[in-house]
């Protein structure tokens, strides 16, 4: 069992990506601010990578990089972190792979596996995921969405979740097992290191084939997702479970309009701070 008292975690934080859809922006995503300059959007201060590496649990953190990798090194130094190259961007799966050696070298209990672009994830939020590891190999953040548009969605049987379903195959489930999917999949995970280790070389053996645009031309590509994970653990008998959070608190940055509401909510919870000071 997992010794609930323990003092850290290891923590791999995802960080490779551009964010095709941020028109105008050419840097890495993580290092848009939260404080944003007066007209500005994409220049500030407080870059959001910075603030997920206050929020994390005390331990040592590693950062999967690839795209402007060097400025991410810069921003992030003063928490000297281990920078984890992820050499081509093979999804969310892909990074965790690009973290294996991060991962065989801690000696920590659990595992804390989040984004980069998720930068209002508060410290007890992930206290409480790792918290389910007590009886559980892995845990999964979900939030209850005021639209669940095209959101994976956590199937569960009880408190256990038994897989994450993406939209393009719940979409087409019957009335009645669709109505019973509530939580979506906030991409955010704590799992026990040494079952986590165990798994990724079955992880690694089964990629998704996907067509995607690079350039002027579309290719197949190889790609990891880790809501696999929940499928291949829980059908070896082995439970997955999950922490609720609120959408605003796991709201991730996509899109400029995404970047414009997480910072207005950036500076409330800022405001609210210094209120209860």
């Amino acid at each position: 069992m997992l010794n609930a008292a323990m003092k850290e975690v290891a923590s791999v934080v995802l960080a490779a990506g551009r964010g095709s859809r941020m028109t105008g922006y050419g840097g890495n995503k993580t290092l848009l601010p939260l404080v944003p300059a007066p007209g500005s959007l994409y220049e500030g201060g407080r870059p959001m990578l910075l603030e997920v590496l206050e929020n994390l649990p005390p331990g040592p953190k590693g950062i999967v990089v690839n795209h402007c990798a060097g400025d991410v090194e810069r921003a992030a130094a003063g928490f000297h972190p281990s920078f984890l190259l992820q050499p081509v961007t093979n999804g969310t799966g892909g990074a965790l792979l690009a973290a294996r050696q991060f991962l065989e070298s801690a000696t920590q209990e659990a595992v804390v596996i989040t984004m980069g672009d998720v930068p209002l994830i508060r410290p007890d939020t992930y206290r409480s995921l790792i918290r389910l590891l007590e009886n559980n190999v892995l845990a999964v953040l979900g939030f209850l969405p005021e639209d669940r548009a095209q959101y994976g969605l956590l199937e569960m049987d009880g408190d256990r979740v038994l897989r994450i379903v993406e939209w393009k195959y719940w979409k087409d489930y019957p009335t009645e097992r669709r109505a019973a999917l509530g939580h979506c999949n906030a991409g955010v995970y704590a799992a026990r290191r040494p079952e986590l280790l165990r798994y990724l070389d079955r992880f690694a053996g089964q990629p998704h084939r996907v067509w995607k645009q690079r350039g002027d031309e579309w290719v197949t590509i190889e790609e990891y997702f880790l809501t696999d994970l929940v499928e291949l653990m829980g059908g070896d008998g082995l439970p997955t479970g999950m922490a609720p959070a609120s959408e605003e608190e796991v709201a991730g940055v996509d899109t400029p309009e995404s970047l414009r509401r997480v910072q207005e909510r950036f500076a409330r919870l800022s405001k609210s701070r210094l209120n209860d000071r």
